[in-house]
């Protein structure tokens, strides 16, 4: 009996329409895709607090389900928009005291700084030459950067909405989520084993603690360091506290940190020639510039066992290759990457022979 021939055109032919089905199919979902993909990262990570809840409401998955959107309105559509909305809405506010700091014109350098060993001669020096060319010059070097930097925040003010709308769209995806998301995870590590057998389910159960990690590490410390900032400039008298603190929240996410602010704004105090609150906010922005060195690792490493500097790449990485969701997708890809690299590397480990 002979063997049956391979139809070659026909195993083609199947494999484009599959991809054609796939690509519709993405391309039909495509305005739900950047919702869907934040929802299942926010499910995820706080998984274990649906589980928490629905404990503690007497076994109801629909109470726990409710506690829990409740929760993602209060704590992260809410704060999301109002710091994008308070950045688009004060950006001329902001531009205006930036003007008026450089119309005022540099104060007298304090005695104490002058006097300081090593560094307070050339410190002295170089705030006399600033002041020695006038700041008619630097008005006319700054103005036309600070005009297109109040253009371009303004000109965002109209994707508040849009964004305002995804945000909701995330947590209604999110409460669909959390109601059946033991069928989802079978059926996403049932196409991990298909795909990879045994490692591939392994992959599946670690993105799921990568993520986890991640939004522990990045977003918590992010709203850490936030909070405490914003204490320090309120108790300082830094004028847009609110506004500054909202600035932070959103650079410590992307990860440039709290200092981008605060140090800027400790130089305020010092213009103003209050040294003690100066030196207080110089103090403050040490200890908050550096929290998260120790807080955000802590935080990870709750969540996922994995090479800190593997998670600090995927999230810088993933920011610039997906936008604010790379934080979450980037370190999830590499994990996933590293674990089966990882895995097929030692697998064979006992055979190899001895050099």
């Amino acid at each position: 009996m002979t063997e049956p021939r391979t139809d070659l055109a026909k195993i083609t032919f199947s494999v484009l329409c599959i991809a054609l089905m796939i690509g519709s199919s993405l391309w039909i979902l495509r305005p739900f895709l950047g919702a869907t993909i934040w929802a299942a990262m926010v499910v995820v990570a706080s998984w274990p607090a649906l589980l928490w809840f629905q404990a503690r409401l007497w076994g109801s998955r629909a109470l726990a389900v409710v506690a829990m959107v409740l929760i993602l309105l209060l704590l992260f559509a809410l704060p999301l928009t109002m710091a994008i909305s308070t950045v688009a809405e004060h950006a001329d506010v902001a531009y205006r005291w930036v003007r008026s700091l450089i119309d005022q014109g540099p104060p007298h350098l304090p005695d104490w700084l002058r006097n300081l060993p090593l560094v307070g001669a050339k410190l002295g020096s170089m705030w006399d030459e600033l002041v020695a060319s006038g700041m008619a010059g630097l008005q006319h070097r700054v103005t036309p950067y600070l005009s297109q930097v109040t253009t371009w925040v303004l000109s965002q003010a109209g994707v508040v909405g849009a964004l305002t709308v995804q945000i909701l769209l995330t947590v209604v995806i999110a409460g669909v989520m959390y109601a059946s998301g033991e069928a989802a995870a079978r059926v996403v590590q049932l196409f991990g084993w298909r795909v990879a057998g045994t490692r591939g389910q392994e992959a599946v159960v670690l993105a799921g603690k990568a993520i986890r990690g991640v939004a522990l590490g990045v977003g918590v410390t992010a709203l850490v360091q936030a909070v405490i900032g914003g204490i320090g400039l309120a108790v300082a008298g830094v004028p847009l506290a609110a506004l500054l603190t909202a600035v932070m929240f959103m650079l410590c996410i992307i990860q440039l940190g709290p200092t981008l602010v605060l140090l800027p704004a400790t130089i305020w105090v010092f213009w103003n020639g209050d040294t003690g609150w100066g030196v207080f906010m110089a103090v403050w922005t040490l200890i908050v510039g550096t929290m998260d060195n120790f807080l955000r690792p802590w935080l990870i490493k709750r969540g996922a066992d994995l090479p800190l500097l593997l998670i600090f790449a995927g999230v810088i990485g993933g920011l610039f290759a997906f936008g604010l969701v790379g934080v979450f997708v980037g370190p999830v890809l590499l994990a996933v990457s590293y674990t089966l690299i990882h895995a097929w590397l030692h697998d064979g480990e006992a055979d190899m022979p001895a050099l």
